[in-house]
């Protein structure tokens, strides 16, 4: 339930500030007071309108089945909107789109108002009786829930089934794919850090002649070696350091010479066309390493297109057990909501004759199973269609197959009214009344209220005025409620009949 309304710079409204009990909250007033711009603030705080306030934020109790993977949501959920260069939406401080908001707390915040032709889609009656089976019993909720479960399961396993079906077609094409990758890769038998050493010796080669053509004019070092020993030994000095140099010189020399008679044995075609093919699978593959893990991958393929035909005749056998099962079950389920139609069709008969309205029956087509079963259910309006209704006799159905179904609802939630008893006689006004007082036990309820019946039944009325171009919403103590009930019978200056009714309504 809504607890708490804050509204800063709307429209006509300099602030408002509302603290909301449970049941149903009227709002009335003069026409053009701001009913419907309050109304309004109400709605887009959870994404049914364009935020108008520059400041709006609503306090509502957390609903028992909201959850959101995104959102961090406390047992009290504050909701606020900001009005500036544009609108900013937030759900306990943090960001949300209007769109996500609305897709959040639809299934909790539910609005009926004259354009809105939505409720009697297939599903949403579907939904209303098994609710009410369910209150009642609990082996159907029980077998529903299973149903739904295994019909999940059942989806996902013919998609798998299918995906095997579609890559059987082209299983030849995907094996041959696979062999001519793997040969293709296998046949360079490529290794981890190949291409480094291959380009050294690369380069080596490049090197080689100015290689030998330098060792060999260095060579004539050795020649003085001598020389400058015997200079060493004349001047008493210690060559020493002289000697390990030239050692360590001609066994660096003596390297290089093993190099270049090694470097003369090499295959310099050999090595750059295998310099050739490592470079083809580093721009294929994106390097050696990702070419030998590609090549793993299409092995496992390979295995795993072995084991395919087996896969497709298990998941084959399965789905035909699962099916034929799924078909009886929803056979069963079927046949229980046409039982229960009937009861909620003459349930719905007395609220439906106070509304001036026809009888309503379910009707019932039989289809390919799917997640709700086999069902799919219509409404007859006494050979009428949904369509010719009226905006106001389309909402008056609607209440009366909530009103019947009050007994499955757990948490209702919140229930804003648009003008739901505009332009109604007087019996139609009290039957409208009565049904929205019923729904009030498990719905908060916002209604504008056109009629004295409504307003009457109010667990809160709040007064909407205007004076001087500024609205207020004013929270009506008894006194109050008489005046204003006395007001909507009689006009700006109710005569004592119509204080006297007001005060004989709100005694009932």
């Amino acid at each position: 339930m809504v607890r708490r309304i804050y509204l800063k710079d709307l429209i006509s409204f300099e602030k408002a500030e509302l603290e909301l009990q449970k049941g149903l909250v009227v709002f009335s007033g003069p026409s053009g007071a701001g009913k419907s711009v309050l109304m309004n603030a109400v709605l887009s705080s959870f994404g049914y309108k364009m935020a108008e306030a520059k400041v709006c934020e609503i306090s509502i109790d957390k609903p028992l089945k909201l959850q959101s993977d995104n959102y961090e949501l406390e047992n009290e959920i504050v909701i606020k909107s900001i009005k500036r260069d544009k609108i900013r939406y937030y759900l306990d401080g943090q960001n949300i789109s209007k769109k996500t908001l609305n897709k959040l707390f639809r299934p909790f915040v539910k609005f009926l108002s004259i354009q809105d032709r939505g409720g009697f889609q297939s599903s949403e009656l579907i939904e209303l009786i098994d609710n009410s089976l369910s209150s009642k019993d609990r082996s159907f909720k029980k077998m529903l829930k299973e149903y739904k479960q295994r019909y999940i399961n059942y989806t996902k396993k013919l998609q798998e089934f299918n995906r095997i079906k579609s890559d059987e077609l082209r299983l030849a094409e995907l094996i041959d794919f696979a062999t001519f990758e793997i040969e293709k890769i296998e046949a360079i038998e490529p290794k981890i850090g190949e291409d480094k050493e291959l380009l050294k010796i690369k380069s080596q080669l490049s090197k080689i002649d100015k290689i030998n053509n330098a060792l060999h004019q260095a060579n004539a070092i050795f020649e003085y070696e001598g020389w400058v020993n015997e200079i060493y030994k004349l001047l008493d000095k210690d060559n020493s350091y002289f000697v390990e140099m030239m050692n360590q010189l001609r066994a660096d020399f003596e390297d290089i010479n093993y190099l270049t008679e090694e470097l003369a044995e090499v295959d310099i075609e050999y090595i750059l066309d295998r310099l050739e093919r490592i470079s083809y699978l580093k721009n294929r593959y994106g390097g050696i390493e990702e070419a030998i893990a590609y090549a793993k991958k299409k092995k496992e393929e390979l295995n795993s297109y072995k084991n395919i035909e087996k896969d497709k005749n298990l998941l084959e056998s399965f789905l035909s057990i699962e099916l034929n099962e799924l078909i009886t079950i929803a056979n069963i389920i079927s046949k229980k909501r046409r039982k229960e139609s009937l009861i909620l069709e003459k349930k719905l008969q007395k609220y439906l004759f106070e509304l001036k309205l026809p009888t309503v029956k379910f009707i019932f087509d039989t289809i390919s199973i799917n997640g709700l079963g086999c069902d799919i259910v219509n409404l007859d309006l006494k050979g009428s269609k949904i369509s010719t209704l009226s905006g106001g006799e389309f909402n008056r159905i609607r209440l009366a197959l909530m009103a019947v179904s009050i007994s499955s609802i757990e948490d209702g939630g919140v229930l804003i009214l648009d003008e739901i008893d505009a332009n109604v006689s007087g019996d139609e006004s009290i039957a409208i009344a009565n049904m929205i007082c019923k729904l009030s036990s498990a719905y908060q309820i916002f209604a504008i209220s056109h009629q004295p019946h409504l307003a009457s039944k109010a667990n809160q009325h709040i007064l909407i005025t205007k004076t001087d171009n500024r609205s207020k919403a004013i929270l009506l103590d008894k006194q109050g409620k008489i005046d204003e009930i006395a007001r909507i019978i009689a006009g700006q200056k109710p005569n004592q009949e119509a204080i006297n009714f007001a005060i004989e309504l709100l005694k009932n």
